[in-house]
């Protein structure tokens, strides 16, 4: 609060003191008090105003920057109001107490809706758990019947199978510290263990992948980032193009380590490029081709963040698409 927002703050009381004290000094005159008098009365009645209100204004200010500094320190700043020091006036002690039931009744909504929204994630778990023994036992009947019914329906099997993943995965990314487990992993494997979850959508779609340079060691989890690399593999084979070809390859550079996803096919437009990982976002390609939630690579900036993995992306219609992982790693002395 500035000298300025205070006076303005308080222009009107002020008018109406100043506009008393000259009534009282033209009363004084008019009664035959004379007038260097009623001056000096002017002067100091004047000055014990304006001291007055210098002292309201350095108590005001004192006490709003109190209340700043505890509301600056608290990570939930709905519980201010719980935190602020006892008032000092009846005004403020009938404010704060208008501001506590208020601040009451929206901590017991926020908790409800978390509550709500806990046990929400923890049905969505449950499901997806549930969900796969009937998938698996599909998959096992499959192959039963001919090759080409077989080869069909594994196929959407399969795609029932990545969906039901990426809500296991969304559900667990509300508190993803609660889940993830970080540990020295080579890329290798996490390489191995995505290619091998999409291995009929590869084939299916005619894919080869290429990979170099995977023995490089990472810092991470590496159930989480399977599933971000999947969702990579998914979307290079949905959008590929002629003799389509993923390349996987590790870079190390000093304390980090990176995963460069390479692929050859359609490419995504330039103006789309800074949306592509916002939540729901398909573009041009996705509403062409179809099968598109928008939700992969939502997912996976939102694990990589959680995970402090560096994740960036480029593209060029028609050309292809570079997604680079960035991991933390131990310094190679070799």
């Amino acid at each position: 609060m500035t000298i300025r927002e205070f006076i303005l703050d308080r222009l009107g009381r002020i008018i109406l003191r100043i506009a008393f004290l000259f009534t009282i000094a033209a009363f004084l005159l008019l009664t035959g008090t004379q007038p260097g008098i009623v001056t000096l009365l002017l002067i100091v009645c004047l000055l014990i105003f304006l001291l007055e209100l210098l002292i309201d204004f350095w108590k005001k200010k004192k006490r709003l920057s109190e209340l700043q500094a505890i509301m600056n320190e608290l990570d939930q700043r709905y519980l201010f109001i719980e935190c602020a020091p006892k008032p000092h006036t009846l005004y403020e002690r009938k404010l704060f107490d208008l501001l506590r039931l208020s601040g009451k009744s929206m901590i017991e909504a926020v908790s409800n809706a978390q509550a709500a929204g806990r046990e929400y994630r923890e049905y969505v778990e449950q499901w997806v758990h549930e969900i796969k023994t009937p998938i698996t036992a599909a998959k096992l009947i499959c192959q039963n019947t001919d090759s080409d019914t077989r080869r069909r329906l594994s196929t959407e099997l399969a795609q029932i199978d990545a969906h039901v993943e990426r809500a296991l995965f969304y559900a667990r990314s509300e508190s993803p510290e609660k889940d993830f487990i970080i540990s020295r992993t080579e890329l290798s494997t996490i390489c191995d263990e995505a290619i091998q979850a999409h291995k009929n959508l590869l084939i299916q779609n005619g894919v080869r992948v290429e990979t170099e340079n995977l023995s490089e060691l990472v810092y991470t989890d590496g159930k989480w980032t399977a599933f971000m690399l999947g969702q990579l593999l998914q979307n290079a084979a949905r959008y590929h193009g002629e003799e389509p070809l993923i390349t996987l390859a590790g870079k190390r550079l000093g304390r980090q380590v990176q995963l460069v996803v390479w692929d050859n096919g359609i490419g995504i437009p330039a103006h789309e490029l800074p949306r592509v990982f916002d939540r729901g976002f398909t573009g041009k390609n996705g509403r062409n081709r179809g099968g598109s939630t928008g939700m992969g690579l939502y997912l996976c900036k939102r694990l990589a963040d959680a995970l402090e993995i560096g994740l960036q992306i480029q593209s060029t219609a028609g050309a292809g698409t570079c997604v680079t992982l960035t991991f933390p790693a131990e310094v190679n002395n070799n």
